[in-house]
């Protein structure tokens, strides 16, 4: 059976970029199955993402394609694969229970190692799909000590990418420094609307008629990091801020799931603050 490889690959444009690449993976006689580009023109930017087949030598690879690309152009050759992930909870189910279906079905695209959780609530939740859960509890710690004590749980499972499926915690710059762009959070608004806490509850007292809710990478500015998917509904003056919160969990978990989709079957680069998606 064919190994299956996908090729990132993000620079300065230049003419003859993608014959330069295609040419090199001829000569290594792999068979391309899919293949995406894009140019930023006004930053003369260049992204590529290329699905391939075959056998290769990833590092001579690598190095023929740094050789032939210009000198800061950024390479990732990834073996088409699950991800490794643990997520982070609190208390409420709705995405977490989304995720560990998915998961039981073989939808995520994703190895569950483990959740982690500020509360025991979602213990029961866990057990059902027989996956470590680890409970670390922030009472009586500063943020930095409850964040060492995960930083202990996530060393034994060495996770590709961290899941925030409601976790209603602030992380510190230290802590997300450990992940660069490799923390998913789900925020319950329409970003850049209504950021930080109760959403439903500004959305209700400003009158909006579409709630919505954000999949993004975090960073150190709070719900401000690269936006990976979005997604909303109507809704009208009947509905109160309850049941705005009620709708909305259904939009947080679709959305949750088609960005983690994006991210694991590596479809994702992040240009600054802002995503491009293939």
């Amino acid at each position: 059976m064919q190994e299956s490889h996908v090729l990132l690959i993000d620079c300065q444009d230049s003419i003859g970029l993608v014959h330069r690449i295609t040419g090199i993976l001829f000569r290594y006689g792999v068979n391309i199955t899919q293949n995406d580009e894009f140019v930023d023109n006004q930053r003369n930017y260049f992204f590529m993402r290329t699905l391939f087949e075959g056998q290769i030598a990833a590092p001579t690879l690598l190095t023929e394609l740094q050789q032939e690309l210009p000198p800061t152009a950024n390479i990732r050759l990834n073996p088409k694969k699950k991800k490794d992930i643990v997520i982070l909870a609190t208390k409420e189910h709705h995405c977490l229970g989304d995720l560990l279906l998915r998961y039981a079905y073989d939808e995520l695209d994703a190895n569950i190692l483990a959740v982690v959780s500020n509360h025991n609530v979602l213990q029961p939740l866990v057990a059902k799909f027989g996956i470590p859960f680890h409970y670390i509890a922030a009472e009586h710690k500063s943020r930095h000590e409850h964040e060492a004590a995960i930083d202990k749980a996530l060393a034994i499972y060495q996770p590709e990418f961290l899941v925030l499926a409601k976790y209603m915690r602030v992380l510190t710059p230290e802590f997300v420094a450990n992940y660069p762009n490799r923390i998913i959070n789900i925020h319950h608004s329409f970003l850049p609307a209504f950021i930080g806490a109760n959403p439903y509850k500004k959305a209700f007292e400003r009158g909006v008629k579409i709630i919505g809710a954000t999949a993004h990478f975090v960073n150190n500015d709070l719900d401000e990091g690269p936006i990976i998917h979005q997604d909303v509904i109507n809704v009208s003056h009947r509905f109160s801020a309850e049941e705005m919160a009620r709708a909305g969990k259904d939009v947080e978990k679709i959305v949750l799931a088609k960005a983690l989709k994006l991210v694991f079957q590596d479809r994702v680069f992040i240009q600054t603050n802002k995503t491009i998606i293939f």
